[in-house]
């Protein structure tokens, strides 16, 4: 051991001397069989390096050198023989460490910033992928390292973390450079100028096969690298192309290349049949649409047992050169257009052409009203016998009127005239008054009467329409109203009386048209009238009274909304006295006559309407209501008789069972779950309302 010690010294000694030659000279290296400490010792003289060794470092190297190698190599050529003996120098405060190489990494420094250091020394550096994923290419790299050194990924700024020689990082960070680039998994736009987008990508998954085309939701077990994903963007007719190999992106493109070719005619003509919207409308909001004119509003829907005017007219598209046109009798369109312009509006018919939703409209009107009234007053005459030449005096009181049933004279002409109430008078016989005839005698008259009338209306139209189609109930009376009476006379001798009389609904009505949003908020243009005949012996006509509301509200789905009313309450006295007279306490009473009336109306409007999307709801309404009108008629039954027959009220058929419907209760049924939530209420539920 000491013989080679010294060997190494002497090698040193001969081949660098201080001060013999310049530090840059160049040398030549020789150290055969030479340990490890005493290599170490020579070159750190001859590099001005301080090393610390492991004690596990042990073992003898050969750096033999045929020719001078320059001075600033000699490190380099250090560290090289130390790789091949497993072990590692680690720079750090201006000291080399001379360490295993598994353990090297965990003393290794950071590479330089703007680059990794050449030669044989142990690094650490840090590589942030911009395209490629750090975790895809881990599997690539692992094989190129050494297998003491490490490489991780860190996902949070995808970057990959690798401690190895700097030669070996410099290799690596080319292979990183050639691989992270953009284009792999890149979606490219292809547009087209003749062929429509979504035509020309049924086209693709027909041909290619299922190994290399994957749709949305259909993701085969295949290779990544051969799927290639394509999508139809109608608005720009383009096909949107996505694949991780690019030779699968180029070969799509050049299949759409030849498809996207102008066809031998200038238009074709396409046949659209529509599943729910209207042709003769969507026609026409197509034409505003395509030719940039808004226009009037779509006319309304043709009556039964016709067309709409200009359901068979065609109008220019626009500078295309298409038509549309609309079939009735199909409800179909016809649309002559290039295959660009046809993928436009096929677009646009596939959005308009949607099932509408449709609205259930319930309203509840509730009217109540009472009127009190009374009176009460004494009334009397003294006539004696008018027919005497004699002179008499004759005085009394009267009130109320002629007319008015309350009257004494009207009670002494006819008694009958009295109206109802308690009427209490005294007669002395008749008496004959000039001008009018024999009447009764009626001395004096009291009258008492109080009447109170109630009355309580609860009327809930309802009614089924579509979304943003207005919708209008009729419930009452046609009442004729005289317009107009003149008599004709001509040649003949009596005159021919002739009236004109228009007929005009009396009763409840209700237009509603509803627009549901997205959200299933309700927007509601609502008219409300109730109407009723209150005198038919008028004689300049009918009088009738009307409440009417006319409004827009914004209601939530299955909500109820007030839509306003009434609250009156009147209260009217009158009295009839003679002056002075009547103001004396208590014998006043035979001196006047008083009257009080009091009437109270309550009326309010409510309206609950619920949005219907699907058939399932459709049905519960319908058979809800079904059972409810088969529950009355069930009630309406005549009971038995003993004598007279019995004549059963015709009923309904039972209604068929719905298929969500559950299963009739079983024999024995469990008692009930207090702690499961409750139903929700019926369609018909209205919250209690207190007057």
């Amino acid at each position: 051991m000491m013989r080679r010690f010294a060997l190494a010294l002497l090698a040193a000694a001969c081949l660098y001397a201080p001060g013999a030659r310049p530090a840059d000279e160049p040398v030549t290296l020789n150290f055969v069989n030479a340990d490890i400490e005493s290599v170490a010792a020579a070159i750190g003289k001859m590099t001005n390096r301080n090393f610390l060794i492991d004690p596990r470092v042990k073992g003898t190297v050969n750096i033999v050198s045929a020719r001078p190698v320059p001075a600033a190599a000699v490190y380099g050529i250090f560290l090289s023989a130390l790789r091949l003996q497993g072990f590692a120098a680690v720079e750090s405060g201006g000291v080399t460490k001379i360490l295993l190489e598994a353990d090297a990494k965990l003393h290794a420094g950071t590479a330089p910033a703007r680059g990794v250091a050449g030669g044989d020394r142990l690094q650490t550096q840090v590589y942030t992928l911009k395209y490629t994923s750090a975790n895809q290419l881990m599997p690539v790299l692992r094989p190129i390292i050494s297998p003491n050194n490490t490489i991780a990924a860190f996902a949070g700024n995808n970057s990959l973390v690798i401690t190895d020689y700097g030669e070996n990082l410099r290799r690596i960070e080319r292979i990183i450079e050639a691989i992270d680039r953009p284009g792999g998994g890149e979606a490219v736009v292809l547009p087209l100028h003749y062929a429509a987008a979504a035509d020309v990508v049924q086209t693709l998954n027909r041909v290619l096969s299922d190994s290399v085309i994957a749709t949305a939701g259909q993701a085969g077990a295949v290779d990544p690298s051969t799927r290639v994903y394509l999508a139809a963007d109608a608005r720009t007719n383009s096909i949107v192309v996505r694949s991780e190999n690019p030779a699968r992106v180029a070969h799509v493109q050049a299949l759409v290349g030849q498809l996207d070719v102008q066809t031998g005619t200038a238009a074709n003509v396409h046949v659209v049949y529509l599943k729910n919207a209207e042709a003769v409308r969507l026609a026409q909001t197509l034409r505003g649409v395509l030719s940039g004119d808004a226009g009037p509003a779509p006319a309304p829907a043709a009556p039964l047992g016709g067309a709409p005017a200009g359901a068979g007219q065609a109008a220019p598209a626009g500078q295309g050169g298409g038509m549309v046109q609309a079939d009735p009798a199909s409800n179909a369109l016809l649309v002559s257009a290039p295959d660009a312009m046809f993928a436009h509006i096929k677009a646009i018919i596939d959005k308009l052409d949607v099932r509408r939703a449709q609205v259930y409209v319930e309203a509840l009107i509730v009217e109540i009203t009472a009127d009190k009234a009374a009176e009460f007053g004494i009334q009397w005459q003294s006539l004696g016998d008018l027919s005497s030449t004699q002179s008499r005096v004759i005085g009394g009181t009267n009130f109320g009127g002629t007319g008015s049933g309350a009257n004494i004279i009207d009670a002494a002409v006819n008694l009958g005239a009295l109206g109802p109430g308690l009427n209490i008078g005294v007669v002395k016989g008749q008496v004959t008054i000039p001008g009018i005839g024999t009447v009764t005698n009626l001395s004096a008259l009291a009258r008492a009467l109080e009447t109170d009338a109630n009355a309580n209306i609860l009327s809930t139209p309802n009614l089924l329409t579509l979304d943003n189609e207005e919708a209008r109930i009729v419930i009452g009376q046609n009442v004729p109203f005289i317009t107009g009476q003149y008599a004709q006379t001509g040649s003949a001798t009596t005159a021919t009386p002739f009236q004109t009389i228009e007929r005009r609904d009396v009763g409840l009505t209700l237009r509603v048209k509803p627009q549901v949003s997205e959200g299933g908020t309700v927007r509601l243009q609502i008219f409300q009238e109730i109407s009723s005949v209150a005198d038919q012996t008028n004689a300049a006509g009918v009088i009738t009274k009307k409440r009417a509301i006319e409004s827009t509200v914004l209601v939530d789905d299955g909500q109820i909304v007030a839509l306003g009313g009434l609250m009156q309450d009147s209260v009217s006295t009158g009295m009839e006295k003679v002056p002075l007279l009547g103001d004396i306490p208590l014998l006043g009473l035979l001196f006047r006559y008083e009257t009080r009336k009091q009437s109270k109306t309550n009326l309010m409007v409510f309206l609950r309407p619920v949005v219907l999307r699907d058939s399932a709801s459709y049905g519960s309404v319908t058979a809800g209501r079904y059972k409810e009108l088969l529950g009355e008629q069930e009630k309406s039954q005549m009971p038995s008789h003993p004598v007279l027959p019995d004549y059963p009220a015709p009923l309904l058929p039972p209604p068929p069972v719905q298929p969500d419907e559950p299963a009739p209760p079983p024999a024995n049924p469990a008692p009930p779950d207090q702690t499961a939530p409750k139903p929700p209420p019926p369609l018909s539920y209205w919250p209690a309302i207190v007057w």
